[in-house]
């Protein structure tokens, strides 16, 4: 009986394996695609950028600083694969005004045609602890970080919808999957990313919420998982082991784009909890022993 139940269940692990293709979102081909990258002139931004460009995308750069622009353009210039592509630059600050934002987007693709994915990297973070912060600190990464998000996305997804074509990524970080230490004002602006992720997902429209969940990987790494992943139709991106794990952790509702990323969830999801459980309890020690060591040294310093 119990060899018959084994046998079953592999056979149906196998049959999910067969048929999830079957139902995957069908990839993103780059070559000659126009994508946008807000938060493009340095960083994992750029980095992205590049990926796309070296895989045949043109390109718009979209950013405050346009010096970083123009040097960032020079250097994604030197990986194209023919001498039709294109690299625009647009300085413009995508969390103040929409009607600006939303105008650059249509200069965008009156030059470079639809927005085939549009990549939002734009963000900021400051950290300190609640009391700390200033009121106008987390009105400004909501800005930045969350309308940031809202406005580029919202200035194409009108055509992509017409289209029946298009992606909205939105690059994350662990801080939007948990609560962190000092990061009241950065976790909150990122868990509103995951909200309008997931609520977008729900609209017949490919978003994706890729998160970039490890310190000690370089942005070239980082680039190339969100860029693969993405292409792939992945919704929830990660990149390290613990990466995986967060993601498994915390996907909560959140939406899968095969029947095999479900199973995997289903699966891992005890084990991944119970290792999660000695993660905070170290995460509380070490914060519970700072502070007592503050304490102490402040109390020092009053009777000195």
């Amino acid at each position: 009986m119990l060899l018959l139940a084994a046998a079953s269940l592999v056979a149906f692990v196998l049959l999910l394996y067969m048929v999830s293709p079957l139902i995957s979102p069908k990839p993103l081909a780059l070559s000659g695609a126009h994508v946008v990258v807000t938060g493009g002139s340095s960083g994992i931004g750029k980095c992205i950028a590049i990926e796309c460009y070296k895989q045949g995308a043109f390109i718009t750069l979209v950013a405050r600083n346009e010096d970083k622009l123009l040097q960032a353009k020079k250097e994604i210039e030197k990986h194209s694969i023919n001498d039709k592509q294109v690299v625009l630059c647009i300085s413009v600050d995508v969390s103040q005004d929409y009607g600006q934002v939303e105008n650059v987007m249509k200069q965008a693709q009156e030059k470079l045609g639809p927005v085939d994915m549009l990549v939002n990297c734009a963000g900021t973070s400051l950290a300190g602890k609640f009391e700390d912060l200033e009121v106008s600190t987390f009105e400004r990464l909501m800005s930045v970080n969350y309308l940031g998000s809202v406005y580029p996305s919202r200035a194409v997804i009108t055509t992509m919808k017409e289209r029946r074509v298009g992606r909205v990524v939105f690059v994350s970080s662990q801080a939007g999957q948990l609560g962190l230490f000092g990061y009241t004002a950065y976790s909150s602006s990122k868990f509103a990313i995951r909200g309008l992720a997931e609520a977008l997902q729900m609209e017949p429209l490919e978003t994706r919420l890729i998160s970039e969940t490890t310190s000690v990987c370089k942005p070239e790494q980082v680039a190339k998982q969100i860029v693969k992943d993405a292409v792939q139709g992945n919704f929830n991106s990660s990149i390290g082991s613990d990466g995986y794990m967060l993601s498994s952790l915390t996907c909560g509702m959140a939406p899968v784009t095969s029947i095999t990323e479900g199973l995997q969830q289903v699966v891992t999801m005890g084990l991944f909890r119970t290792i999660a459980l000695f993660y905070l309890g170290s995460f509380d020690s070490i914060v519970r022993r700072c502070m007592t060591q503050k304490a102490k040294l402040e109390t020092v310093d009053k009777t000195a």
